[in-house]
């Protein structure tokens, strides 16, 4: 994938989701982008390899695709022609318990409540029935373009989102097993779950579970890279992988360049044109705990004792030390949380 030095109305340096979405947009009206990827391979956390075993691919980084059937953006692309199956196991997600059992969250409502502590199965379809029922204009009012918003909707939803998911979850639910479902889903900011505005985390994604499932790619994460890809081609766009950009000097002449990279890259292709309190927001940023991920190429599914895990698409081990998981990077001796796995690998073709 390369390109010429020509004039550019816009570059973008990174061809992850959020780098390949913004080129689209760009050549949905009409204008030229390229698209600049320092790896071989585009796609950023979308990307799947052979990691372990001939046969076997696994996802390098995103393995679910929760919100790709409820992003206002990526419904409005056609990534089916391109190449990209979304595949939905019976069961979004689960969390097994240190007993053998495991709480579950179903695409019915309905079900999942009653997988719950008997008080909570009421309170968590008053909660979760309304935001479903609203999922598309929710949906447009988290994930679209800044200025579409429902303000009677968010008005409804806002003082649940901006409040921690441990004090959502322990104000709202008695049982472990629903703040133990709200934790789990929350832990997917990569935040400790104690942190405001956490909630929303858990909110958009169990709502989501719930419309439109939790899916995963038919031939792993890739293919919703290169489903984009090969839209922003057809409309014109370009890609150039390979080529790490160092400086923004080091682009061709463009009327706006667009950086889908972390502030500290950010710091470095800019340099001196970064001034102000922006440059000091940006020296400042806390990068949060690094992640360890273990690949296996199985012989047979995993022998889970909780027979749902068997069927869900993420599961996430929650042990049962305490009711509300600990944040990441806070857990306590013995107590598996903060693991997750997700369906991450499978055999060639799958």
């Amino acid at each position: 994938m390369t390109g010429s030095s020509q004039t550019l109305d816009a570059a973008v340096i990174g061809s992850g989701p959020n780098g390949l979405a913004a080129a689209i947009v760009i050549a949905r009206s009409g204008l030229s982008v390229r698209v600049y990827e320092r790896a071989d391979v585009i796609g950023g956390g979308t990307r799947s390899a052979a990691l372990t075993l001939p046969g076997f691919v696994h996802d390098v980084c995103s393995a679910v695709q929760a919100l790709v059937p409820a992003s206002p953006f990526f419904t409005s692309v056609p990534l089916s022609e391109h190449g990209l199956t979304l595949l939905h196991a019976p069961i979004p997600c689960a969390h097994p318990f240190d007993d053998g059992t495991a709480v579950v969250c179903r695409r019915s409502i309905e079900e999942t409540a009653a997988n719950l502590d008997a008080p909570d199965g009421p309170r968590y379809k008053r909660i979760f029935e309304p935001l479903a029922g609203n999922f598309a204009p929710l949906m447009e009012s988290l994930l679209g373009p800044i200025g579409r918003h429902h303000p009677l909707l968010m008005a409804r939803v806002g003082p649940m989102a901006i409040r921690s998911a441990k004090s959502f979850a322990e104000s709202n639910f008695l049982g472990r097993r629903a703040r133990a479902l709200v934790a789990g889903a929350a832990a997917h900011g990569l935040v400790p779950i104690d942190f405001a505005g956490t909630a929303g985390f858990a909110l958009a994604l169990l709502v989501s579970a719930h419309a439109v499932g939790w899916p995963v790619a038919r031939g792993g994460s890739q293919r919703l890279a290169d489903a984009l890809a090969t839209h922003l081609q057809s409309l014109g766009g370009s890609i150039e992988s390979g080529r790490e950009i160092e400086a923004l000097d080091e682009l061709p002449p463009s009327r706006a360049v667009l950086c889908d990279v972390t502030p500290r890259q950010l710091l470095r292709i800019a340099g001196a044109r970064l001034r102000g309190s922006y440059r000091a927001a940006l020296e400042r940023f806390r990068y949060g705990p690094g992640v360890f991920k273990l690949d296996w190429a199985l012989s047979q599914p995993i022998p889970w004792r909780a027979a749902e895990c068997r069927r869900a698409a993420f599961v996430r081990p929650t042990g049962q030390r305490d009711s509300v998981p600990h944040p990441p990077g806070r857990a306590q001796e013995g107590s598996p949380n903060g693991v997750s796995q997700g369906c991450d690998a499978r055999p060639s073709g799958a």
